[in-house]
């Protein structure tokens, strides 16, 4: 009885200890800073845009003091107000967004890649992106635009299908088995007739691209565009992310090889140049 008395008054001791810590923590924080974080968390979960009121009514707080935080983000572009009065997340947060390391990674793909990336796309005039695997899916975190005539429009921060793409379907294919197969479990939502929904077909596809080095899509998220993708590594051989360039349907084949092998040296060539 005494070990038990003595074991329940440790634990006791614990957690008044861990709620002294959490006391403090609270007690050093800003006000206005976690207001503001409040106002951007309600942003973030409404694709629409949330109006003063809307923001006012879901926070409980004074709209005075929510006008004056979302004037002050405004300000400084991380969010933006629409035609109808509602505020959206600004882009700045993009720019923010792409010094993330990826998969808590140390290593600044996004910094290191950049260069690389406007080379290439000044080269074939093409857009060039660098995407990611996050809990939300695939995330472009980094772009450079091309200057030749129908040149796609590559932005950071856009999101895509897991399955569904040449940079989804190579990051899909690099990653863990278990890690994929939580994928995988999802529906695999048909954008085109070309889109891959077998499962069994996807996961040739995937192994297929595992071995090859590099991915290719057909027109599997929209007709008209197709992509080259090829893997970013970090030093010890794990891939970090995806380089890749899309462009129009109808590309002749000597171009499109062109591409598929630019894209292939560009992801190797950054692959290189990260730190050990």
């Amino acid at each position: 009885m005494q070990v038990e008395d003595a074991s329940k008054v440790e634990d006791a001791g614990k957690v008044e200890d861990a709620g002294k810590v959490a006391d403090a923590g609270a007690r050093h924080t800003i006000p206005v800073i976690d207001r503001m974080m409040e106002v951007l968390g309600a942003i973030e979960h409404s694709p629409s845009g949330l109006t003063i009121r809307e923001i006012t009514e879901g926070l409980g707080l004074p709209r005075t003091s929510i006008y004056r935080i979302l004037n002050t983000l405004q300000q400084h572009e991380m969010v933006r107000r629409d035609e109808r009065g509602g505020y959206r997340l600004g882009r700045r947060l993009l720019g923010l967004a792409a010094h993330v390391a990826a998969r808590g990674d140390r290593i600044d793909v996004a910094a290191i890649g950049q260069p690389f990336m406007d080379r290439l796309a000044a080269d074939l005039g093409e857009g060039v992106k660098l995407s990611v695997i996050d809990a939300g899916g695939v995330l472009v975190l980094a772009a450079a635009q091309g200057r030749r005539e129908y040149a796609l429009t590559v932005t950071p921060g856009q999101r895509a299908a897991i399955h569904a793409g040449a940079s989804s379907k190579l990051l899909l294919a690099h990653l863990r088995p278990d890690e994929q197969a939580a994928w995988l479990e999802r529906p695999l939502e048909p954008y085109t007739p070309r889109t891959v929904t077998d499962l069994a077909r996807l996961r040739a596809e995937l192994s297929r691209i595992a071995r090859q080095g590099w991915a290719q899509d057909r027109g599997e998220t929209a007709p008209s565009i197709l992509a080259y993708a090829a893997p970013v590594r970090a030093p010890d051989g794990r891939v970090l992310a995806a380089l890749s360039v899309p462009f129009l349907a109808g590309t002749d084949p000597e171009r499109m090889e062109r591409i598929r092998r630019a894209a292939i040296a560009t992801a190797q060539a950054i692959s290189e140049a990260m730190p050990a």
